[in-house]
């Protein structure tokens, strides 16, 4: 066992603090790597606070994960010492189902199904514990690998925030001579405008109010939106081939399928706590698409990365301390940061 620092919450409303955690020495197939760097996603915090479901505490969350491998089993090949490597949402999956067999491992079918990088249970019976953390252990299969050119805090939400708005993008054909919208651009939203520009895409924003209306610019974007204005929804009716939205709450969806041309895709990443409902009409119709997307399998993800290197496209950060989880964690909740908070594991 290696025995690493770590922080961790002990339920749904306590604070974080240090902890020492065990990570498995790799076995054959596994690589152990030292993370240097995790971003801080949405999604841990809505697991860590109990808003989707119980979770298991003590919990480290993190699947945002970026560093350097510095053991691997005896039969690995993928992977070498030195190597700069990335972890997402899953480290395990069964490997062999129709789904897993297809790339989609994050949809693995088996009794087990997929692994999550925290907040599950792994293949030692112990549960998962994620990137807030200095290593981890990881199956070769469910590690990519990071581009020289990237550096390793701007990968790191990349395998989550970056996989996250790619794979709807390029699943729904995201490119020369369509037009695109980005609802919402925070983490996720931010990264969509910049991957749907460097795909070709026309690029719009669709926000609240005008306040980031110089980074949607500087990001690729044509145009913001601004909902809170008279006459922003009227003007939008019909406009694009496809509206990717980010946002969990705060915009009814009969508004953004309105939005879209016949045929047009309304895909959606983010998860509301609350069912959301719409008419029926605003897709049969016209022969609309109401879609969900989530995340990527591993292939998809490392595609991302390579796509992000060859485009210089790197998400906007604010690297914090460990002590500043805490602090972080409201100000996502409150829309304070622009646009994702990473942790640089060398502090604690």
């Amino acid at each position: 066992m290696t025995t690493v620092k770590a922080y961790a919450m002990d339920g749904p409303t306590s604070s974080f603090h240090p902890v020492t955690l065990e990570r498995r020495e790799p076995g054959p197939t596994e690589i152990y790597f030292e993370i240097k760097y995790a971003g801080i996603c949405h999604s841990d915090i809505h697991t860590g606070r109990g808003e989707w479901g119980p979770a298991i505490y003590p919990l480290t969350p993190g699947h945002e994960i970026a560093g350097i491998v510095t053991k691997i089993g005896t039969d690995v090949t993928k992977f070498a010492v030195g190597d700069r490597v990335g972890v997402g949402c899953f480290v395990d999956s069964c490997g062999h189902c129709e789904t897993c067999q297809a790339g989609f491992e994050q949809f693995c079918q088996t009794d087990g199904g997929t692994i999550w990088t925290y907040n599950n249970l792994g293949r030692d019976g112990l549960p998962t514990a994620g990137g807030y953390s200095q290593g981890i252990t990881v199956e070769q299969d469910y590690v990519c690998r990071i581009p020289d050119s990237l550096g390793l805090d701007v990968a790191a939400p990349i395998m989550c925030a970056g996989i996250t708005l790619y794979s709807p993008l390029t699943r729904w054909g995201a490119g020369p001579g369509k037009k695109v919208a980005i609802v919402g651009m925070g983490g996720l939203g931010h990264m969509g405008v910049q991957i749907a520009a460097a795909l070709g895409a026309e690029t719009h924003v669709i926000s609240r109010t005008r306040s980031k209306e110089a980074d949607a610019l500087r990001f690729g974007a044509v145009e913001l939106h601004p909902t809170s204005e008279n006459g922003t929804w009227d003007s939008m009716r019909g406009e694009f081939d496809l509206i990717v939205s980010t946002l969990s709450d705060g915009v009814e969806l009969d508004d953004l399928l309105a939005c879209v041309k016949p045929q047009g895709v309304v895909a959606v990443v983010g998860l509301p706590e609350q069912r959301q409902d719409f008419a029926m009409s605003s897709i049969v119709q016209q022969q609309k698409i109401l879609a969900g997307s989530n995340i990527g399998g591993i292939a998809k993800t490392q595609e991302v990365l390579d796509f992000c290197a060859e485009h210089n496209i790197a998400p906007q950060i604010e690297v914090i301390s460990g002590d500043k989880i805490n602090e972080a964690w409201d100000n996502v909740v409150d829309a304070k940061v622009r646009y994702r908070y990473v942790i640089d594991t060398a502090t604690f």
